[in-house]
């Protein structure tokens, strides 16, 4: 939510040096030695791994939390979205609303009181000053115009049917998501700091989104996993990936910046990643000579061998001679060791790999799922939908579409209102929900996934999703990403027939997102994905289903061609839309 300052002239971020540990493993630097200035106009992205800080870097830089080292500047007036939020019991939409605001509507008894303070000490320079503070605050919030912008903003969030008085407590964990995010554009801040901020949002929602941003005069450093937002609204990225530093040598550099959206990015970390695997080959192959080269001078020194025919004088000397230029070789060998050592280039980091999946034992010429005029009353259109064997489903549409509802249903977690539903007997169905729920934060990421699949192989370290030290950690601890992470290895420990994912590149790394990607794409089992991840939709090659909001029940759609995507924002009546 917004955090407003004293008005300054400082609207720029500044990090120099920041280093970060979890108090609980403190010899685990989470950050290390990051810089980074974002000046106004700019928008920079956060990127890495799940687990790189980036999370932990915005709530630095939101005074949550205190670095172990470096400086931090930020902007006086700072508006904040974090992926967490907790509020007041009973808090309703119009009171975020309204405290979100109240610096806005204020400007105008500023402005006043600046007036009336000029005109009576029209002299006073600092009197002046204060007036064109006022105005031009006035000028640049318009306090007069925003109880429009309030439902402009609440409508393109898709919250414009929300009532006011509605207890927050009582919405989705992505509505009120969307109502933290929508109060933080309110408070019109110089700058913002934003984790996740797509997450949740559908394409006219992250349109809206990159529209503001586009717009936003002031800095603004965002955390991010959506490869399309990026691309669309960044002007630079800095990945929180280790890297080698500026010289070429090291490889625990944190903060390599990058200028322009995603697919820049994706050049640029090709390149670097290539040349790291080759300065490291060559480093290694250095090495090798090097310590070659002592051990067979050292060998030479001391196991000469001599002629029989040699007198003893003579032996001696050529001896002497031979030892003292050895030596004076194997110095310098191990000096240009030494050397190599003090600035040596850590091997590239493997990237967490997500491995395989096997396939349930359903045949593949057989009907896994029917559904005829299956419905839910306000949540989901009836709609008739057929699945084989092996068949893969894309289901897209705006919030409150039912694409949740829909994964539901086809996982047997809600009965239909009407319709019937049938699944060949003997299927196998497991279902990854949009929004992580954990009994215990305080359980180890290992002993839950334990408990959720009895001991089931493999383990999510087995399969790239965790690494093994984080097994070991409380599920708490985990950044949002790794707790994704587990959630997904858990479904699939035991591969099923049928495989329905809610969102499931939502807080994944990006290069894990392109692996997991790749490998459901030759999994041989039915999958179903809900997804408002445009990067994945572009790629998809097989069947789609669109839903969009029912104003009249039943209403059927047209067939479109292969891949043709319906627009969220389509004036015609609601749909539903089977490729």
């Amino acid at each position: 939510m917004p955090s407003h300052g004293a008005l300054s002239t400082q609207r720029h971020f500044r990090i120099d040096g920041l280093s970060y540990a979890y108090p609980a493993d403190p010899t685990r630097r989470v950050l290390r030695d990051v810089h980074l200035t974002v000046s106004p106009g700019e928008r920079i992205g956060l990127i890495g791994e799940n687990g790189a800080g980036k999370s932990t870097l915005v709530r630095l830089v939101a005074g949550e939390l205190e670095p172990l080292g470096g400086d931090l500047v930020r902007p006086a007036s700072l508006g904040v979205l974090l992926q967490e939020h907790e509020e007041p019991e009973g808090t309703t939409l119009g009171d975020v609303v309204e405290h979100a605001i109240a610096p806005v509507r204020a400007l105008v008894t500023r402005l006043e009181s600046s007036a009336a303070a000029l005109a009576e000490h029209p002299d006073d320079e600092a009197v002046a000053t204060a007036y064109d503070d006022a105005l031009a605050a006035v000028e640049r919030d318009d306090p007069w115009s925003v109880d429009a912008r309030v439902a402009t903003v609440l409508a393109s969030l898709g919250l414009g049917d929300v009532p006011l008085d509605r207890p927050l407590a009582s919405l989705s964990g992505g509505t009120r998501r969307r109502v933290h995010l929508a109060v933080t554009l309110l408070g019109r801040p110089d700058a913002l700091l934003l984790d996740e901020p797509t997450n949740h949002l559908d394409d006219a929602a992250v349109d809206f989104l990159v529209a503001e941003l586009t717009a936003w005069p002031g800095s603004v450093l965002v955390a991010s996993h959506d490869r399309w937002f990026l691309d669309e609204a960044m002007t630079g990225l800095v990945d929180l990936d280790r890297a080698l530093d500026p010289h070429g040598a090291g490889g625990d550099r944190q903060g390599t910046a990058s200028s322009g959206g995603f697919s820049a990015y994706l050049v640029e970390r090709e390149r670097a990643r290539r040349r790291w695997a080759e300065r490291y080959a060559a480093q290694e192959e250095e090495r090798a000579e090097i310590e070659a080269a002592i051990g067979v001078r050292e060998s030479d020194i001391f196991h000469r061998s001599t002629s029989k025919s040699e007198g003893r004088i003579t032996a001696k000397f050529y001896a002497d001679r031979a030892a003292k230029t050895q030596g004076g070789r194997v110095h310098a060998a191990r000096a240009r060791l030494a050397a190599l050592e003090r600035e040596q280039i850590d091997p590239p980091p493997v990237p967490l790999r997500f491995g395989p999946l096997d396939a349930g034992a359903a045949s593949s010429d057989e009907v896994v799922v029917r559904a005829e005029g299956v419905g839910v009353d306000g949540r989901l259109s009836p709609l008739d939908l057929t699945l084989g064997a092996g068949e893969h489903l894309l289901v897209t549409g705006p919030n409150g579409a039912g694409k949740s509802t829909l994964l539901a249903l086809l996982g047997d977690r809600l009965a239909p209102d009407t319709g019937t539903l049938e699944l060949v007997h003997g299927v196998t169905v497991r279902r990854l929900e949009q929004h992580d729920a954990w009994s215990d934060l305080t359980r180890s990421a290992g002993d839950e996934f334990d408990l959720a699949t009895r001991g089931a192989t493999p383990g999510p370290a087995t399969t790239g999703l965790l690494e093994p030290r984080d097994l070991g950690r409380p599920v708490g601890e985990l950044s949002p990403g790794q707790r994704r992470r587990l959630a997904i290895a858990i479904t699939l420990a035991e591969p099923p027939d049928v495989l329905l994912l809610d969102e499931p590149t939502n807080h994944l790394a990006l290069a894990l997102v392109d692996d997991l990607e790749r490998a459901l794409a030759g999994w041989p089992g039915t999958l179903v994905i809900a997804s408002h991840d445009r990067w994945l939709r572009r790629r998809w090659a097989g069947r789609r289903l669109h839903l969009a909001p029912a104003r009249r029940p039943g209403s059927i759609g047209r067939r479109l061609p292969p891949n043709t995507e319906v627009s969220s924002t389509s004036s015609e009546p609601a749909t539903t839309t089977i490729v």
